[in-house]
């Protein structure tokens, strides 16, 4: 049923991108605020930047889907340059509606057209933290949308949108593809789900040893089992 959209818990998200998932929540549930600190009368709620994929889905914690996910590595960009969420509201509003569709700053498009709009979105957020002039704000935008945000991505010639993800490089066996495991990180040419290879390894003994025998247990190319080894170890070590 899911095949394609990729099923992701926030804390797996969270590990997945290095983002925390205080804010994926915020982010994309929506979160209570007070306008006035102290004021429970000025209670208010801010609405979530889009309706991720799997919001009409009945589930029993929460989750998104794989297009939300590689946006979110977006999101994380501009906010880490110290854009506000106003100004990448408005970004992906501005950008929703030139482009047609619901996640446009993963679009490859959006690597050009999004100086302009960028640029519009910060020009409309009138605060002491803005940037005040266009060539700045073309100059940080090319910060936060590097070239690597794009690297590893593969997108689906029909709708622009990516429908695989090689975290660690087109060159690396590791892929996140939304219709194969669910979206779990795999090793490409065999599917096999790389925190099955990881979990294998640690029970084997955790040594050079042990990754010979997951290989063997698992069919997998002991390069591929290093590399998703490393990966795994990666992952841990991610810290919000």
């Amino acid at each position: 049923m899911y095949s394609g959209t990729g099923i992701y818990s926030v804390p797996e998200a969270s590990k997945l991108i290095g983002v925390s998932p205080r804010e994926i929540r915020r982010w994309l549930f929506g979160y209570n605020y007070l306008k006035k600190p102290g004021d429970a009368m000025s209670r208010s709620f801010s609405q979530p930047l889009w309706k991720h994929e799997l919001a009409d889905e009945d589930f029993d914690e929460d989750v998104i889907g794989f297009r939300d996910l590689i946006e979110l590595r977006f999101i994380r960009e501009f906010t880490r340059h110290g854009v506000l969420i106003p100004v990448i509201r408005r970004c992906l509003a501005t950008a929703s509606e030139m482009y047609g569709v619901t996640h446009p700053m993963s679009l490859p498009r959006f690597k050009t057209d999004g100086k302009t709009i960028y640029a519009e979105a910060a020009s409309e957020e009138n605060q002491e933290n803005s940037l005040v002039d266009l060539k700045s704000r073309q100059s940080v935008f090319k910060a936060i949308i590097k070239p690597s945000l794009y690297d590893g991505l593969v997108y689906d010639a029909k709708n622009e949108y990516a429908n695989r993800w090689y975290p660690e490089g087109v060159n690396s066996p590791i892929v996140i593809d939304p219709s194969r495991q669910f979206g779990a990180p795999i090793v490409d040419s065999t599917g096999t789900p790389t925190s099955t290879i990881f979990a294998s390894f640690l029970a084997e003994g955790g040594d050079a040893k042990a990754a010979g025998i997951t290989s063997r247990i698992f069919e997998v190319p002991l390069k591929s089992v290093h590399a998703a080894i490393r990966y795994e170890e990666n992952l841990k070590r991610v810290v919000h």
